[in-house]
């Protein structure tokens, strides 16, 4: 027996003044539940019953153990509760990395939509370019786009899809020449984003024509944040790169126009990422839920009002 079994028998012990009474109660054997409190009295060498014939007695000693064993296998078990039912019911904190463009645009008002249906759950959300190391970050998820996840012990679920697309501002486009091909771009201001995933020395352009690269040169603007790049371009800066969520508002009301609306990037994946497959919190496992309804439905529409 180990040490909680032994403590365990000797709570009944006490509770129930007997070793035979304890022994029926358990299904063993006298010899047995003798022997659990004997181990427990050479661990702690101190005597904490006082055995006779007719009776068992507790010490001072055995008094005071027993009402700690008491605590600390309800403190147990209350533990062991709450664990299982984090599994089911989602609370504590939920600790999210994200990339900040996706996030200001879609990943925040899914946190507050998963908030009003769990608000036993607090998000802390944190936010930047890198993928980040999970484990010592103490980091519950990480929400990435890529062209494909690095290898790695991590799990991963695909929330959707992405693209970028070329737009400039109108008043860009009323001052330059217009725009029939990616060979046209050359006459003109290309305002380069960087980031994790995309090259700024290089667009890689996709239609039904076919494919097209262009390696943007001359003096020129770069910025590794998507917002950033937004407003560069609605300041008439030049033509650049946005991601369809960035970009469709702008789009809608005019602010921006569609450069070559013909071309577009390669889709880049949009994934929640966790550490394990495995007794996987509840408060997680809602989480990837809310994101598949939330930014994956509206990646969908984006996808469709853009690329068709």
């Amino acid at each position: 027996m180990d040490k909680l079994s032994n403590m365990s028998v000797y709570i009944k012990v006490v509770e129930m003044g007997s070793f035979t009474a304890v022994a029926n109660h358990l299904d063993s054997t006298v010899g047995n539940v003798s022997r659990a409190v004997s181990a427990l009295e050479n661990v702690l060498d101190a005597r904490l019953l006082q055995r006779s014939t007719r009776r068992l007695s507790v010490t001072d000693a055995g008094r005071r153990f027993y009402e700690r064993c008491t605590k600390i296998l309800a403190d147990l078990e209350s533990a062991e509760a709450e664990a299982s039912n984090a599994a089911l019911e989602p609370r504590g904190t939920l600790r999210v990395h994200c990339v900040p463009g996706l996030a200001r645009h879609l990943v925040t008002r899914a946190v507050l939509e998963y908030r009003q249906q769990f608000p036993e759950v607090s998000v802390d959300l944190l936010l930047s370019q890198r993928m980040p190391n999970l484990l010592e970050d103490q980091l519950d998820v990480s929400i990435l786009i890529a062209r494909a996840l690095p290898d790695s012990a991590y799990v991963s679920q695909k929330i959707g899809v992405s693209h970028c697309v070329l737009v400039a501002s109108p008043d860009y486009l009323a001052r330059h020449a217009p725009l029939e091909t990616p060979e046209d771009l050359r006459d003109h201001q290309c305002l380069l984003l960087g980031t994790v995933d995309y090259a700024r020395d290089e667009w890689q352009l996709k239609s039904k024509a076919g494919d097209a690269t262009f390696i943007p040169t001359g003096p020129s603007f770069s910025v590794n944040d998507m917002d950033a790049m937004a407003l560069a371009i609605r300041e008439g800066a030049g033509i650049g790169l946005l991601a369809g969520f960035t970009a469709i508002d702008d789009l809608r009301s005019g602010k921006l126009v569609r450069v070559l609306p013909d071309y577009h990037t390669y889709e880049r994946n949009v994934y929640a990422v966790y550490t394990s497959r495995q007794f996987v919190d509840a408060k997680i496992t809602r989480f990837i839920e809310t994101l598949k309804d939330q930014v994956g439905s509206r990646l969908a529409a984006t996808a469709k009002a853009l690329i068709g």
